[in-house]
């Protein structure tokens, strides 16, 4: 991986974080494939979206950041295993809960996009 790859990860990772954190669709949109799978793999909570209904949801959502939630977030790993396929583990805490997610990241319109994200609900960290 070189270290342009990794900074554009990291890009849209910042992006990722800051339109949750923000609630913000536009800004989510661009960081998400057209064909965007959502999952949640919390036992459960079966859950299974397309982008138009997540981002719907996100419309809805008081955002963290109006209630002034404490943001913590960041990237535990990055691969990226082809010049077609790169895959992101991430956590963050938000409305109150402490989140896995893990994204697989696919080229579209010469940037690196969010085609799947599958999270689940972890202990809250120390």
């Amino acid at each position: 991986m070189t270290p342009a790859e990794h900074g554009n990860i990291t890009h849209v990772m910042q992006s990722y974080f800051d339109g949750l954190y923000h609630a913000d669709s536009t800004l989510l949109r661009k960081v998400f494939h057209p064909k965007l799978a959502y999952v949640c793999a919390t036992e459960g909570d079966a859950l299974y979206l397309d982008l138009d209904t997540y981002m719907s949801r996100i419309d809805q959502r008081e955002a963290p950041a109006k209630r002034n939630e404490h943001r913590r977030d960041r990237i535990l790993e990055v691969s990226i295993k082809s010049p077609r396929l790169a895959h992101v583990s991430a956590r963050m805490t938000m409305m109150d809960r402490d989140y896995l997610d893990v994204l697989t990241l696919v080229p579209y319109g010469g940037e690196w996009r969010v085609i799947s994200k599958v999270f689940s609900y972890v202990e809250k960290d120390a």
